[in-house]
């Protein structure tokens, strides 16, 4: 049975889904839809901490899932512009968990990861990208072992 290290870009996830659909990103289907390729034996959600009640509800759903939540406190800037970015830690993480796992997949749409699943590919391991269908980068499409679009039953309808 493959092992599976799964990435959550939950920012990305979230503004991107609901840009599209005006909804919610169903991460227990992103779950089940990944378990059919392997044994999930990492997974990582990587979200900004503003310290409300409705966040840390949504971040224990992502634990009792089976996610690891990692967070970065949100940062206003003095400009008015927000600091969250979590780039460069999904991509140390990636790097660590490639020589342990038969595919890596990743949940962002972000091209800033293009180059990331272009070296996880070198190393042998499957890189899937899930990603909303117009709003995630080309390039990241192109760089991934397998594209999944983020639509139908991956999306939570209210």
């Amino acid at each position: 049975m493959k092992k599976i290290a799964v990435f959550a870009d939950v920012q990305n996830l979230y503004y991107t889904v609901r840009q599209a659909y005006a909804c919610h990103f169903d991460y227990a289907a992103l779950w089940a839809d990944i378990s059919q390729h392997g044994q999930i034996v990492e997974a990582y959600a990587y979200a900004i901490d503003r310290g409300d009640a409705k966040q840390q509800q949504f971040q224990q759903i992502l634990r009792n899932l089976g996610f690891t939540v990692k967070l970065k406190p949100y940062i206003q800037r003095s400009d008015g512009s927000a600091k969250g970015d979590w780039d460069v830690g999904i991509t140390i993480d990636i790097m660590d968990a490639a020589p342990r796992v038969d595919t890596v997949v990743l949940a962002s749409g972000d091209g800033d990861f293009d180059l990331l699943l272009d070296k996880v590919r070198s190393l042998g391991v499957e890189a899937v990208a899930y990603g909303v269908p117009g709003l995630t980068a080309q390039s990241l499409v192109r760089a991934a072992s397998r594209y999944v679009p983020i639509e139908g039953a991956l999306l939570l309808r209210n």
